[in-house]
């Protein structure tokens, strides 16, 4: 049956087309299609034949380097430690810096008042005020300037009011 001539019982019965049966047809190759190489060049994946003990670096960058990902994972804790140690420097830095300016801080303090921080009382109590003081508060307001130099020019005024009184003969003029 395999070979050139068909049994005698089938080449005597008819071929019939089917409409569910599609022969098959060739598939057009986009225009962007490259054929292979030849050759191709060695698996990424092998190890290198120079040096054995070096994994295969297998993860390759846009730039073209090529890595295994444990030097890459290496690389990055390096990164990480660095990066911890500058923050812990930086941190160290700063608190120095803290400590010195509340140092100055202290000094200057101490400078303006000596011995107020180093007493341990620190509430302020006010003074118990007699009644002259409290009169004399009521009297001067709190917006006026120099309450005697105030009281003078009242004075004064009052003399020159007295003094015109008695030239006019004490005139009611309001």
């Amino acid at each position: 049956m395999h070979d050139e001539h068909p049994h005698p019982l089938l080449a005597q019965v008819p071929l019939t087309v089917s409409p569910f049966l599609s022969l098959p047809h060739s598939v057009p190759l986009p225009y962007s299609y490259v054929t292979l190489p030849s050759t191709l060049p060695p698996s990424i994946l092998q190890q290198d034949h120079s040096d054995p003990s070096q994994p295969p670096q297998y993860v390759q960058s846009a730039s073209g380097q090529t890595a295994h990902p444990d030097q890459i994972l290496r690389s990055c804790t390096a990164l990480q430690d660095h990066l911890k140690k500058l923050e812990d420097d930086a941190r160290k830095t700063l608190s120095e810096w803290k400590t010195k300016r509340e140092s100055e801080e202290l000094a200057e303090k101490r400078r303006v008042a000596p011995g107020w921080l180093d007493s341990g009382v620190h509430i302020l109590k006010p003074e118990n005020v007699t009644e002259e003081n409290a009169r004399r508060a009521q009297e001067q307001g709190l917006m006026d300037g120099d309450a005697g130099q105030a009281h003078q020019t009242q004075q004064q005024g009052n003399q020159e009011a007295e003094e015109l009184d008695r030239v006019f003969g004490g005139l009611n003029v309001k």
